[in-house]
């Protein structure tokens, strides 16, 4: 079936947090500006990574087909649904999943924690590479273990990894783990295989364990083609644990499912052992009909999802090379994020986030929140109707001016 990517799919009222919240001094703050204003004045949200667009019809049944089962009680993985995991990963990606390998957890950001607990003690390092997700370096200061700071080099408009630094860096015997994003929120890079390869055997040789995220695997743009980590096999698989899920992929993340695909024996069972120590174990029962519909029924969806959002992105990239060449589009090779660099504007922290909010009424994540590489960029959604990004790069436009 053709499906709608124009029109919002998100109401108020139901508690979203890209619509009815902002980030506060002490977490989520209500934002009646979001909530109530209309028109130009109301600030557009485009900072979590949520889509706005209406989830696949066999996910919508599969929803409303087990709401009819009255039993919401303990769920946990079934044949089925292993099988609809293994299936998505051997179709989308060639890489052979064996059942036995995989754990649930209830989100990738709680299984990266509990990783870290179970993996690392006080004082150990662990390597990220920023400018990188935010949570990576809350999941490494809450447990009491070291950020080690790998930065990514930009190089004519395109990041690359410094390996000369990582080989520095995973030489010392305290660092015990290197996170991988994979795809790289926000940067947009799909890694090579050998990219991939020359990391791990930098890792495999210092003895420092990888741990992927791979949340972002299936958003593919521009012909790119994603290499699991652990799908190098040998070593690589030996020393590495995946964390993947459905909930960028479907737009599914209030469901509050994802895997953890440990293929050593022996790291699977430390791996277990953690989860039982953090409780975290069993499945939303919503979350597992929704997931197995997504990955068994789901892909004529996500074909169109990521025509539409690609078109997103060229549209922007054009609207911005037109009209506001100060502000340079990072093409990413994945994800729906977009990273723009607006350093050429001139502004300190403060003064960019005042731009985008308060003169421009957008509500993007600030660059620096992912680390001191990111200051002077900024991060936005686009996997939203066009006519909300054609409105907000025309905001942009008013507001930094000529």
């Amino acid at each position: 079936m053709k499906y709608d990517f124009d029109n919002i799919a998100t109401p108020r009222g139901i508690g979203s947090v890209k619509w009815e919240f902002r980030k506060g001094d002490n977490g989520l703050e209500a934002w009646d500006a979001t909530k109530e204003n209309d028109g130009h004045r109301q600030v557009l949200p485009l900072w979590v990574a949520d889509m706005d667009f209406a989830i696949a019809a066999p996910i919508r049944r599969a929803l409303e087909a087990r709401a009819k089962i009255p039993s919401v009680g303990y769920t946990y993985k079934t044949d089925a649904y292993i099988a609809a995991v293994t299936g998505w990963m051997r179709r989308r990606h060639g890489w052979e999943v064996e059942q036995d390998w995989i754990a649930m957890a209830p989100g990738v950001v709680p299984s990266l924690n509990m990783l870290v607990r179970t993996f690392t003690q006080a004082g150990d390092g662990v390597i990220v590479q920023p400018p990188v997700y935010h949570p990576f370096y809350m999941v490494i200061e809450n447990n009491d273990a070291r950020v080690v700071r790998n930065p990514l080099r930009l190089v004519e408009g395109r990041y690359k990894m410094d390996f000369d630094d990582l080989e520095a860096k995973a030489a010392d015997p305290t660092v015990r783990m290197l996170l991988l994003c994979s795809p790289h929120n926000p940067v947009g890079r799909v890694w090579s295989e050998a990219e991939l390869r020359r990391l791990g055997e930098i890792c495999n040789r210092h003895d420092v364990l990888v741990v992927a995220d791979e949340l972002h695997a299936d958003l593919m743009l521009y012909g790119s083609v994603f290499k699991p980590y652990a799908a190098l096999g040998g070593a690589f698989a030996d020393n590495a644990i995946v964390c993947s899920a459905a909930s960028k992929t479907f737009s599914l993340a209030g469901m509050h499912t994802a895997h953890i695909i440990t293929p050593q024996p022996a790291l699977r069972a430390q791996v277990g052992a953690g989860l039982r120590k953090a409780a975290m174990f069993g499945m939303n029962p919503f979350g597992a009909a929704a997931v197995q519909a997504a990955y068994d029924e789901g892909e004529d969806w996500l074909e169109q999802a990521l025509a539409y959002i690609q078109g997103n992105m060229d549209f922007m990239a054009g609207f911005l090379a037109r009209n506001l060449p100060r502000i340079r589009m990072i093409k990413p090779d994945a994800t729906y994020l977009a990273w723009l660099d607006c350093r050429a504007l001139g502004l300190d922290k403060a003064q960019l986030e005042d731009l985008m909010l308060n003169k421009a009424g957008l509500y993007l994540d600030e660059g620096y929140i992912f680390g001191e590489a990111g200051a002077g960029f900024e991060r936005i959604n686009v996997a939203c109707p066009r006519s909300v990004l054609e409105d907000a790069m025309g905001r942009l436009a008013n507001a930094v001016g000529p």
